[in-house]
């Protein structure tokens, strides 16, 4: 079965997006934080866990659904419980995402990954809504 394009597009967004987020913890974010006071330092880590985790759902769901449209498992199954978008509460928390103390590269980051982290959950849900 052949891939809807939007499927495409969004997993190379996903993708690229979880590439630029390694680079930047990688070789940026260190750097950032060891000039940022303690507490601020604390939150720069804490919102890069959170880009990190909104990334891992999300391709974790994207590949579910490349699975479903490879003919590897069934709809019913990719969306039982288990293999749902997870992780609600800690990736849809924009508590400190616009905080100006932040690096410009790291609020970059919290805010796309969260447009694509609420994009998939809407989705996400309205595949729910069809099947019931």
């Amino acid at each position: 079965m052949q891939q809807p394009a939007f499927f495409g597009r969004t997993y190379d967004e996903a993708m690229t997006l979880m590439v630029e987020a390694r680079n930047y913890m990688a070789y940026v974010e260190q750097r950032e934080r060891r000039k940022a006071e303690a507490m601020a330092g604390l939150r720069m880590s804490c919102e890069a866990m959170r880009v990190t985790s909104r990334l891992t759902q999300v391709m974790a769901w994207l590949m579910m659904q490349r699975a479903v449209h490879a003919g590897e498992i069934e709809a019913d199954d990719a969306l039982s419980e288990p293999n749902r978008l997870s992780g609600l509460e800690v990736c849809l928390d924009q508590t400190f995402g616009r905080d100006e103390a932040l690096p410009t590269g790291l609020r970059s980051l919290l805010e796309r990954s969260l447009s694509l982290y609420q994009r998939i959950a809407r989705l996400e849900n309205q595949m729910l809504e069809r099947m019931h």
